[in-house]
């Protein structure tokens, strides 16, 4: 079983910039990829950005050129730079860890306000 604690977040205005990291334990042995999720009041979880083991990050199409998704294999954490941020970024953001065997964990989310 996989762990994964969240931190970072929080409000920013238009243009700015914030980051989450993500921190895994547990069973890491089996995850092949980490990533992020978000999701907004009446909408369905989408996917933020992810990389797999050895892996190059891929990104969604609404956050390629301001977000970058980083992996420290050491730490066992992923961390998400966010840059540029609009108010469409406002969601909760889940940090996601899959197994070889797809199976996902997902972390106790972390609130993005874009505001001004």
């Amino acid at each position: 079983q996989v762990q994964l604690v969240e931190s970072g977040g929080g409000l920013v205005q238009p243009g700015g910039s914030l980051g989450l990291s993500c921190a895994a334990s547990g069973s890491i042995f089996n995850i092949n990829a980490m990533g992020w999720f978000r999701q907004s009041p009446g909408k369905q979880r989408e996917l933020v950005a992810v990389i797999t083991s050895g892996g190059s990050p891929n990104y969604a199409d609404s956050v390629k050129g301001r977000f970058t998704l980083s992996r420290d294999n050491a730490k066992d954490t992923v961390y998400l730079q966010m840059n540029s941020l609009k108010s469409d970024d406002t969601a909760i953001y889940y940090c996601n860890a899959r197994t070889y065997w797809d199976y996902d964990s997902w972390g106790q989310g972390t609130q993005v306000t874009v505001s001004s």
